[in-house]
């Protein structure tokens, strides 16, 4: 089998020698649309990430035997046309749970915890002219009896929400899909979630229920001091407003997804004033060592399935 894998350079450092185990492998670091003939040549299974494999490519493809999504969504393939082609699409789910999952707290923390404001202290040598050993002008506060809100329960929140509860969490959820029924934890709608939660966490899918959920009207919904943070998709939140609300409450906003990305030189995100209260990190919470090395290892058995 030929075998190519057409956005190694998402994949970072990730051993991809499994691939040449399994058939005649090559790997492009980016391909671009221009790029796609070229690089698909007679391969017969493709791998991809993000790029996208349309309705144009699968018919001008009929040597195609697998289309194998480096990745969960499946938004970046034409699904119909591949089934009308015949061609089987192959996703992977679950190899990111616990890095995302960390990476939601890895974020709640930096937040609350002030941490940008305390490192800038030390950094800039102000500690050293402390007359006393300690510095707490900006407050922060404990998770314990904070009211922690997940919006998408899946595997991914239903791993947060255990953890939520080891710090001593009052948890409830939003269930976008509206087919969720978790008995063990309580469900909202949207409004009272975001008005009465402290923490809020968004672990959904994008998707017609899912786009633009936040808006202008629901941000005005938070408590103060309320942390909003995005590990799902960019799109869900409607970030004008997002910026827009940051400087005007008391908020805190933690985001690893946006709408569009790589992420636009004019983004409304860089012109927030209150730049404490933002945390942006670029589409990493799915990428731990070990989430990537599951990922490589079941696309490989995808393959091997065929």
């Amino acid at each position: 089998m030929k075998i190519v894998l057409l956005d190694a350079l998402s994949m970072g450092d990730s051993d991809l020698s499994i691939f040449n185990t399994l058939g005649e492998f090559t790997s492009y670091q980016v391909t671009s649309d221009e790029q796609k003939p070229a690089h698909i040549g007679d391969n017969e299974i493709i791998i991809t990430n993000k790029v996208m494999i349309d309705r144009a490519t699968i018919e001008a493809n009929p040597q195609l035997k697998l289309i194998c999504i480096a990745a969960t969504g499946k938004n970046n393939v034409d699904l119909i046309a591949a089934e009308e082609a015949s061609i089987p699409v192959k996703n992977v789910s679950g190899y990111s749970t616990e890095s995302v999952a960390q990476v939601t707290f890895s974020m709640l923390l930096y937040l609350t915890h002030q941490s940008r404001y305390y490192d800038n202290y030390t950094q800039s040598k102000k500690w050293c002219e402390s007359e006393i050993f300690t510095h707490i002008d900006v407050p922060f506060s404990e998770l314990k009896g904070k009211k922690w809100g997940i919006i998408g329960f899946g595997a991914i929140g239903h791993r947060v929400a255990e953890i939520a509860q080891v710090f001593g969490c009052d948890l409830c959820y939003y269930s976008t899909s509206g087919q969720n029924s978790q008995q063990s934890i309580e469900q909202l709608d949207l409004p009272t979630l975001l008005s009465s939660c402290d923490i809020i966490t968004i672990h959904a899918p994008l998707n017609p229920q899912t786009k633009d959920l936040i808006g202008e009207s629901q941000l005005a919904l938070l408590k103060k001091g309320a942390v909003l943070i995005n590990v799902g998709r960019g799109g869900i939140i409607d970030e004008q407003a997002m910026a827009t609300a940051l400087d005007k409450y008391d908020i805190y906003h933690g985001t690893d997804v946006l709408a569009v990305e790589p992420m636009i030189h004019d983004h409304p995100y860089f012109s927030v004033k209150q730049q404490h209260r933002l945390m942006i990190t670029p589409h990493t919470a799915w990428a731990s060592v070990e989430a990537r090395k599951e990922l490589v290892s079941k696309i490989a058995d995808n393959i091997k399935s065929l």
